[in-house]
């Protein structure tokens, strides 16, 4: 059993666990995304978090703690850099993890991609498309929220107010007045023209 044990050891020693993950989290903060099997991208996650937390606090000690742990200066400078400024307003969880569908073909381990989720741009591409495009709530009760302010024609107006589009002069007006539909209005129309 397993009890209390919270670390994988992947099959290897402390030190080459280290160095592992260390090389691992230095080509992630570089490239962004790594194609890895499961275990070691969550063992990844576990080591690179707490590294792209101490980036949002760009103090000499922290630039030291993390320096001590990646052993490169590239990876550094990227980290405190371009990848904390991504980051800034993010509270966690500053990595994903995606499964693929295909096992290895050697061992047949589980593969998945571990990513940065600030840099994932056909997610980010379809958040805010998602965003822009869900601008009404819906309730499944069935009832309409009432808005205080309808726009229309970049004109603020009162939703019960009754509006008045200009057309040509010699076609003939209705005013659609709410829940009537145009052929009532129509008929009312003509009736009070006779």
């Amino acid at each position: 059993m397993r009890h209390g044990k919270s670390i994988n050891h992947l099959g290897r020693t402390t030190s080459h666990r280290n160095a592992m993950l260390s090389n691992m989290a230095i080509s992630l903060i570089q490239y962004k995304r790594l194609t890895t099997t499961v275990a070691k991208a969550k063992a990844l996650r576990k080591f690179v978090e707490p590294l792209l937390t101490k980036s949002k606090n760009d103090t000499t000690h922290s630039r030291r703690t993390v320096f001590a742990t990646l052993q490169n200066k590239e990876a550094l400078k990227e980290l405190f850099g371009d990848v904390a400024a991504k980051i800034a307003d993010r509270p966690g969880g500053y990595t994903r993890i995606i499964k693929l569908s295909e096992t290895r073909l050697g061992d047949n381990a589980e593969v998945c991609i571990i990513e940065l989720v600030d840099y994932n741009e056909t997610l980010l591409e379809a958040k805010n498309a998602g965003e822009a495009k869900n601008t009404t709530r819906r309730s499944r009760r069935g009832g309409k929220k009432a808005t205080d302010v309808t726009q229309l024609g970049g004109e603020a107006i009162a939703p019960n107010a009754t509006v008045e589009v200009s057309a040509p002069e010699d076609t003939p007006t209705t005013t659609v007045q709410e829940g009537e539909s145009r052929e009532e209005a129509q008929e009312r129309d003509e009736e009070a023209a006779s």
